[in-house]
């Protein structure tokens, strides 16, 4: 797609691996732009992203080279937690597949996934106060509502890095491969949900992200469109079938 993404497309998915080895793979305007026409794709033909990065390491960062030279009116834009809260919205599923270093922007990438897998080696976290700004794309919510509160707190004030083994005990990864494995693990988990009705799979997506106030009407919404549902019937019969055959 561009020279700072690359993308593998399958029927029921898309792999798209970050791309900037020269820069580990830092997070630029380039990058974002790229990132927004994947998006665009996913939106009109919704399939299950798999996100990763090239040469071993996820995302360093947010580019510093060009941050330093963003201004007030940048921030008001926000460049990262847009395209971060727009991949969070796809329809369905995203799976972050994480190796090496994902820091700064590239550790709010991974959070704004559904699902996040990674290796030992991982080093995952948030040294923003550290360059002068604040973590603005994402993790002074989104790692809250992950690892809790107490321990968002730590990491975000005092910019300690998580490893593979600490992210997958505080359950921000669920899963650990070696690093030749990530990618078949990705998969792995992608054939779980792809083997899983697509409707029901986007309809669990969309109520998961409600806000409180709008539980259990959400469920009832989107469970009165499932029950008119042909593949609901189609695999209702199929299972009753297979249950009257033991």
């Amino acid at each position: 797609m561009t020279d700072s993404l690359h993308v593998e497309e399958q029927d029921d998915r898309m792999v798209v691996t970050l791309d900037r080895p020269e820069r580990r793979n830092a997070i630029d305007q380039a990058m974002v732009d790229a990132l927004h026409a994947v998006c665009e794709r996913l939106e009109r033909e919704p399939r299950i992203l798999i996100l990763t990065g090239s040469d071993g390491v996820f995302a360093s960062g947010a580019d510093i080279a060009e941050l330093r030279e963003r201004t007030a009116a940048d921030a008001a834009n926000g460049i990262n937690d847009t395209i971060f809260s727009r991949i969070a919205a796809l329809p369905m599923p995203v799976i972050a597949a994480l190796d090496g270093y994902a820091l700064g922007g590239g550790a709010e990438l991974a959070y704004a996934a559904d699902l996040r897998v990674g290796t030992p080696r991982l080093r995952i976290g948030n040294p923003e106060t550290g360059l002068g700004i604040i973590a603005a794309a994402g993790a002074l919510w989104r790692l809250p509502q992950l690892v809790g509160l107490p321990l968002a707190t730590e990491l975000v004030l005092t910019g300690r890095v998580l490893t593979g083994e600490e992210a997958l005990a505080a359950g921000l990864v669920s899963d650990l491969f070696a690093p030749g494995e990530l990618l078949t693990g990705a998969h792995a988990l992608a054939d779980r949900i792809a083997a899983n009705d697509p409707l029901a799979t986007r309809l669990t997506k969309q109520v998961l992200r409600e806000p409180a106030e709008r539980h259990p009407a959400a469920e009832r919404e989107a469970q009165a469109v499932l029950f008119e549902s042909p593949e609901k019937r189609r695999r209702m019969t199929q299972f009753l079938e297979r249950r009257s055959r033991r």
